[in-house]
C-alpha cells in the first residue's frame, strides 16, 4: 500500500479490511449506470460503527472525498467513485441487531440486503413491505438514502414510511441516533426523515429500525393486455374501485418483447401495446369474483382485449417475471434511462405530452418504458443503436432529458421518482426544487458535512 493516507488510515484501524486490486476498484467504484469510468482512491469495508466514524474523521484530516457504498443496484450515478474517492462500502455491516415484538420493529445493519430482512420479518410471522426487483442486491442503507419505492407503493408507500429510527455517521465523525423508534415524536426537527433521500451527502447510514407489518392477505396476480394508453388509467380507476389493490404495473409490447428474449414465458397470445400485471387481495370467493367482474367490465368497455389469472404460486411469479424482468434483460443495452413521477391525476395528460415528446425526439431509437402507474412513477429506457457513437448517443439523451423536465414542470412533477438524483439528474434539479428550496439544501448540506467529504458531485455539480 504506496498510498501514504491509506497507510496511516490502516495503522490506525489495524482490523479494517482496505481493497485496492484494479478489480476491486472497478467494482466497488460503478453503479449500474455504467457510465463513468471507476477510479477510487481504495475501498473500505468496516465491520463497526467505530470504525466508520474513525473513517469519516480520517477523511476530514486528510480532504479525502468518501462515496458510500451499499448494493451499487442505483440508476443515477449516486454510489460512483471516480475521480479518487475512498468507496466506504456497508457491506459488512450486514447483521440482524434486533427484534422487538411489542413495537414490531427489526433493528438492522444498513448493509443487509432488502431481501435478507423480507426473509427475516418473515420468519416473526410479519412483513416489511418495501419491494423491487433488486431485493436480492440492495441494501437497507441504499433503499433509505434514496427513498426507494418499488413495486407496492400504491399499497404500503415509500421507504419513508417505514423507518422507526436511524443511526446515521455525519460528515464530522459524529454519530447521531435519529428518532429511536418512537411513533410520537415532536420534540423539534426530525433529522431521521432529512437522512431518508439524502444519498449520502449528509451522513452514512450505519443502522435502522425498520417497521413490520402483518403479512399481506392471500392475494391473485392478473396479466391484463390493453389497446391503446388512454385505457391504462380507466383500468386503474375500475379496479382500484372494485379491489384491494396490492400493485398495479404496467409496461409496453417493447418491454415485454425483451423480457421474453431474455427467456420469460408469454402468458396471452397475440400482440398487444400495453400490458397491465396487478395483484389484488383474494381472501375469500367473493373477493375473486369481483376480479373477474371487473375484468369483464373492463372487456365490455373495450379496456382490455385479453387476460389470464395466475391459478397458482408458480404461475403469479411467471406473470411477475414479465414486469420484473425488464430492467434486467435491457442490461446489455446500458440504457440510459429517465425515473420520473407526476401525480396520479396528472398521469393522462403527461403520458400524452411524454408520448409525443419520445416520438419526436428518438424518431430512430427504441425507448422501452414501463413504470407504477397507480403512484405515477414511470420509467424510461432509451437503447443506442449500434451505429451511434456513445458520446453522441449521451448527448442526444441529455437534451431530450432537459426538454423532458420542461414537460414535468409544467405538470408538477418530479425528475426522479425514487432512484435519486445523482450524477445524472444534478442538472435538472431545478426542474422539481425553487432556486429558494435548492438554496436552503446546500445550506443543510454545510451543516452536516462541513468540509464537503461525503458524495461530492451528487446532487449539486459544484459541492
Amino acid at each position: 500500500m504506496t498510498d501514504v493516507r491509506l497507510a496511516e488510515l490502516a495503522r490506525c484501524l489495524p482490523e479494517l479490511r482496505l481493497l485496492v486490486a484494479p478489480g476491486d476498484l472497478e467494482h466497488y467504484g460503478r453503479d449500474w449506470t455504467r457510465r463513468w469510468t471507476p477510479a477510487p482512491l481504495a475501498i473500505a469495508l468496516p465491520s463497526t460503527i467505530e470504525e466508520v466514524q474513525a473513517i469519516v474523521r480520517w477523511a476530514n484530516e486528510k480532504s479525502v472525498a468518501i462515496v458510500p457504498s451499499g448494493g451499487r443496484t442505483g440508476l443515477s450515478g449516486g454510489a460512483v467513485a471516480a475521480k479518487g474517492e475512498l468507496v466506504l462500502s456497508l457491506e459488512r455491516m450486514n447483521r440482524v441487531l434486533d427484534f422487538n415484538a411489542v413495537d414490531r420493529t427489526l433493528s438492522v445493519q444498513a448493509g443487509i440486503t432488502l431481501q435478507a430482512v423480507h426473509e427475516v420479518a418473515r420468519g416473526y410471522e410479519l412483513a416489511y413491505p418495501v419491494d423491487f426487483a433488486a431485493r436480492g442486491s440492495c441494501s437497507i442503507g441504499g433503499n433509505i438514502a434514496t427513498n426507494a419505492g418499488g413495486i407496492r407503493v400504491i399499497r404500503y408507500g415509500n421507504t419513508r414510511e417505514w423507518v422507526a429510527g436511524l443511526k446515521v455517521v455525519a460528515g464530522n465523525g459524529e454519530l447521531l441516533d435519529l428518532n429511536r423508534g418512537l411513533i410520537k415524536n415532536s420534540s423539534g426537527y426530525d433529522f431521521r426523515q432529512l437522512m431518508i433521500g439524502s444519498e449520502g451527502t449528509l451522513g452514512i447510514v450505519v443502522e435502522a429500525t425498520l417497521k413490520l407489518t402483518d403479512p399481506p392477505l392471500p392475494s391473485q396476480v392478473m396479466l391484463l393486455a390493453l389497446p391503446d394508453m388512454e385505457a391504462l388509467m380507466q383500468v386503474f380507476e375500475l379496479f382500484r374501485a372494485r379491489l384491494s389493490l396490492q400493485a398495479f404495473e404496467f409496461f409496453t409490447d417493447k418491454a415485454l418483447a425483451h423480457v421474453v428474449e431474455h427467456g420469460a414465458q408469454r402468458a396471452i397470445d397475440g400482440d398487444y401495446p400495453y400490458y397491465v400485471v396487478t395483484e389484488f387481495d383474494a381472501v375469500d370467493e367473493q373477493a375473486q369474483q369481483g376480479a373477474l367482474v371487473a375484468f369483464e367490465q373492463a372487456l365490455e368497455q373495450g379496456w382490455v382485449c385479453d387476460g389470464v389469472i395466475a391459478q397458482s404460486e408458480a404461475q403469479s411469479a411467471a406473470l411477475w417475471r414479465l414486469r420484473e424482468g425488464i430492467t434486467e434483460s435491457l442490461a446489455p443495452w446500458r440504457p440510459y434511462k429517465n425515473d420520473v413521477s407526476v401525480r396520479v391525476s396528472a398521469v393522462p395528460a403527461f403520458l400524452q405530452d411524454m408520448q409525443a415528446l419520445l416520438a419526436r425526439e428518438y424518431p430512430q431509437i427504441e425507448v422501452v418504458w414501463f413504470g407504477h402507474i397507480g403512484d405515477g412513477n414511470l420509467h424510461i429506457n432509451v437503447l443506442r443503436p449500434d451505429e451511434q457513437s456513445e458520446e453522441g448517443f449521451i448527448a442526444q439523451c441529455e437534451h431530450v432529458t432537459r426538454l423532458l423536465s420542461d414537460t414535468l414542470r409544467r405538470h408538477g412533477g418530479s425528475i426522479s421518482a425514487e432512484h435519486g438524483i445523482g450524477l445524472v439528474k444534478r442538472a435538472y434539479l431545478e426542474g422539481t426544487r425553487s432556486a429558494a428550496e435548492i438554496l436552503l439544501m446546500r445550506g443543510v448540506r454545510q451543516v452536516f458535512d462541513p468540509n464537503r467529504i461525503l458524495n461530492p458531485g451528487k446532487l449539486f455539480a459544484d459541492i
